[in-house]
């Protein structure tokens, strides 16, 4: 499978071990990654707030470049962030409604030679996992099982709603995919009231400590639950719960200790790739100071002090 592939502002700035890891799970997943280099940022809806057709046509640039590698062979666009899943699908949304907002955007491409067609394919890797490689091809590509580990699914909010524009239906429940790959991995799935909602990091810079206690109570459900670490295929989710975690300790008087993974993370760690490859180190709350990869997959602090 070849994919058109835009990693998005944040793994390749604060999260630079999203962007890495997912280069490096790609190729054992056969999935051949053309990455859109001269892309821009999608705007995470803050754009759009203040001009809907700078944001429309920012996506529309990104859509139109990853149109040519189509031609030239890629099967579909590809994201690795829910921010931006949601965020283009609102603009795609509004391009492919009218023709005529299309042209008037597509002006505005004219000059780089660019224009966007509608109907373009986008998917987050998520999606991309159940729906293209499948969850059957994934299991066979399994060398190490999550055995024992306990993940709390955190969808962050811009790929579980609104429902319609992101195609969930019974069809495609893309809103429980999560769940079904933490388990073809050999995961256990936690099941904690926080897995779909906000991380809090849209209001972290009005409303800070409001933030902060929206990360804390997601956090610290998943681990009044059992949760060994928290999945999540979005970035900016992963910085308001790895990130600023400290702080959310502080802020709700808890020291959580919740290794927060990005999906490529987890889905390498269960395809045999070692915790040092996928940029475990890098993270805030270390994912190997609470669970020990070495042999198998244990979620427990004990097991680590043993080994």
């Amino acid at each position: 499978m070849k994919v058109a592939y835009w990693p998005g502002c944040v793994s390749r700035g604060f999260t630079p071990e999203l962007h890495g890891s997912m280069a490096k799970v790609a190729p054992l997943l056969d999935i051949e990654l053309v990455e859109l280099n001269r892309a821009n940022c999608c705007g995470a809806g803050v754009i759009a707030e203040h001009s809907q057709e700078l944001a429309d046509t920012l996506n529309a640039r990104t859509f139109a470049l990853a149109q040519k590698e189509i031609e030239q062979g890629a099967d579909l666009m590809m994201n690795i962030c829910s921010t931006c899943q949601g965020a283009q699908g609102e603009c795609q949304e509004r391009l492919d409604a009218s023709a005529e907002y299309r042209a008037e955007v597509n002006k505005h491409l004219t000059p780089e030679g660019l224009e966007y067609a509608k109907g373009l394919v986008n998917k987050n890797f998520l999606w991309v996992l159940v729906e293209e490689l499948g969850l059957d091809e994934l299991a066979k590509r399994v060398k190490r099982p999550l055995t024992d580990l306990k993940v709390g699914p955190f969808y962050g909010c811009y790929i579980v709603r609104p429902t319609d524009r992101l195609g969930i239906d019974d069809e495609n429940p893309r809103d429980t995919y999560l769940e079904q790959v933490i388990e073809t991995l050999g995961g256990t799935v936690v099941d904690y009231s926080g897995a779909q909602k906000c991380c809090g990091f849209p209001i972290s810079l009005m409303q800070k400590e409001t933030s902060m206690r929206m990360a804390g109570q997601n956090l610290g459900e998943a681990k009044d639950q059992g949760a060994d670490c928290l999945v999540t295929p979005c970035p900016l989710c992963h910085l308001n719960l790895d990130m600023q975690q400290p702080v959310v300790s502080k802020t709700i008087g808890r020291d959580l200790q919740m290794p927060v993974l990005h999906l490529p993370q987890m889905v390498g760690l269960a395809l045999g790739m070692d915790p040092k490859e996928l940029g475990l180190g890098k993270h805030v709350v270390k994912p190997t100071s609470v669970i020990d990869w070495t042999t198998s997959v244990v979620g427990s602090v004990g097991a680590l002090s043993a080994a």
